[in-house]
């Protein structure tokens, strides 16, 4: 009997290992832009956690990511950095209600190049003549965009500030336009203006009726509905948490 033991042991151990294997999945992430650097550090951080496990990361505008999961893209989970985008998801059923959950905010700022000697105390200094050209992330599928146009729109001044306004397809792209001085000024995400903080400076944070909230899920046709729920836990976790925070997030 004593004998035996170590071999029962042994194979015990074996199949745990190999059910361990057997558990690890390929899953597809579809996020946010803004969620890009983060993202990327949080799923060298499970993968590490999970051997086996891969995450392949899909970033792009949260409107851009839903269009994509609609004609069938295979994606696992969708983390938007909006409700709104959400709900659509939630009503085309391609996200079950349950499965959704918000796991950081971020701010809405307004950027200057960091060389920029524009005198911006207001969102009423940007109807000035020095200020000729603003990136602002297109509404219809940046929720950035959104953001900006509920913010300005406040004020009084989407109407009147659009000629000078330069549409972009994402937050990262009106962030680039800034960075490079091709134009004088954006609104992205506070997490987006720390990122090149060498580069740009925050002239103002713009006060909005609507927390900037990001949900994330899983999506109704995950083959891998296992992996990609212990992903989103992940996601939620003390560890993820604090990379987010690193990046500029808050908490939820």
């Amino acid at each position: 009997m004593s004998a035996s033991l170590p071999r029962r042991l042994l194979a015990a151990t074996l199949l745990f290992t190999a059910s361990g294997v057997a558990c690890a999945a390929e899953i597809t992430v579809s996020a946010a832009a803004s969620l890009t650097d983060a993202f990327k550090d949080i799923v060298r951080g499970y993968e590490a956690a999970h051997p086996g496990s891969k995450v392949l990361l899909n970033v792009g505008a949260s409107g851009a990511l839903l269009q994509q999961i609609a004609k069938g893209a295979p994606v696992d989970v969708f983390a938007s950095a909006d409700q709104e985008t959400m709900d659509a998801a939630v009503a085309q059923q391609l996200v079950a209600p349950r499965e959704r959950v918000d796991f950081v905010r971020n701010s809405l700022v307004l950027i200057v190049p960091a060389a920029s000697t524009l005198d911006i105390k207001r969102l009423e200094d940007l109807r000035q003549g020095a200020v000729a050209r603003l990136a602002v992330g297109n509404p219809a599928s940046v929720p950035a965009g959104r953001y900006t146009r509920q913010a300005l729109g406040a004020a009084g001044l989407w109407e009147a500030l659009g000629p000078k306004m330069v549409m972009t397809q994402n937050v990262r792209q009106a962030l680039d336009y800034v960075a490079r001085g091709e134009l004088d000024a954006g609104f992205v995400y506070g997490s987006d203006a720390r990122l090149l903080k060498d580069k740009v400076k925050v002239a103002l944070e713009l006060p909005l009726a609507t927390p900037i909230s990001y949900p994330i899920a899983v999506t109704a046709a995950s083959k891998e509905a296992a992996e990609a729920r212990r992903f989103v836990a992940w996601v939620q976790a003390s560890a993820a948490q604090a990379v987010l925070a690193r990046y500029g997030f808050l908490k939820p």
